[in-house]
C-alpha cells in the first residue's frame, strides 16, 4: 500500500484546517497536531494494526452476542467457528 501524503502537504493541510470556520475540522487538526509523532509514523511506516483490530472487533461482537451466558464455554464454539 502506498501513502500519498507527504510531511509538507500534511503541514499545509493542518495550517488550513486550524483556521477553518468548521469547529469539527479545527478540532481534528488540533488533535492531529498534538499527536504529531504518531500521525507522522502512521504516514511513513508500512506497518498497520488493521488485522489485529479486525480480529479484536470480531471477538467483541461474538462476546456481545453471548452476553449474559456464564463463562467461556458458550463463547468458545462461535470463536472457534469464526477463525
Amino acid at each position: 500500500m502506498t501513502r500519498s501524503c507527504s510531511a509538507a502537504s500534511l503541514k499545509a493541510w493542518l495550517a488550513d484546517a486550524l483556521k477553518s470556520s468548521v469547529a469539527a475540522v479545527a478540532t481534528l487538526a488540533a488533535d492531529l497536531q498534538q499527536d504529531g509523532a504518531a500521525v507522522q509514523a502512521a504516514l511513513t511506516t508500512p506497518w498497520s494494526s488493521g488485522q489485529t483490530e479486525g480480529q479484536v472487533g470480531k471477538l467483541k461482537l461474538l462476546k456481545g452476542q453471548t452476553f449474559g451466558r456464564s463463562g467461556f464455554d458458550p463463547l468458545r464454539r462461535p470463536v472457534l467457528l469464526a477463525t
